[in-house]
């Protein structure tokens, strides 16, 4: 009994997850248009070198140093996207958005989250708009929620 239990409970927390999606420029174009939040995790830094794709939240999730405060920054995605909503995350090449999106998805229960496969560096190579990110950094910077 006890192991169709735990089964059980692993087949259910399975489906609990969120369907993470590795998305590439044509999706993610196409669902940035239709609404879905873009959340950059990238450090500000690197919105400063490259730009960000515009309309993009700006949300470091790993410090310079690697280091992640979960549950803050997870307080600071609620207002962008709830757990029920999709959520678009990017970051330079795709990598750490692999961790982010697993976060969200096994840890924080959001239903569905989009990973850029490529990330912003696949973007820009591709003629993905770019946007100079000094006003968003300030805005973030004044609310603290960047």
């Amino acid at each position: 009994m006890r192991r169709f239990l735990f089964a059980l409970l692993c087949a259910v927390s399975a489906f609990a997850h969120a369907e993470v999606i590795d998305i590439d420029n044509a999706q993610f174009d196409a669902l940035r248009k239709a609404g879905v939040p873009v959340i950059d995790i990238r450090l500000q830094s690197e919105w400063e070198e490259t730009g960000i794709v515009p309309g993009s939240r700006l949300l470091t999730f790993f410090d310079a140093q690697g280091r992640v405060n979960a549950p803050l920054w997870l307080d600071r995605v609620k207002p962008i996207a709830s757990p029920n909503e999709p959520v678009i995350v990017i970051c330079r090449t795709g990598n750490r958005t692999r961790a982010v999106s697993q976060f969200l998805s096994q840890q924080a229960g959001y239903s569905k989250v989009y990973n850029v496969r490529s990330g912003i560096k696949g973007w820009m190579a591709a003629g993905g708009q770019t946007t100079a990110a000094s006003s968003d950094i300030a805005a973030c910077k004044a609310a603290r929620t960047c």
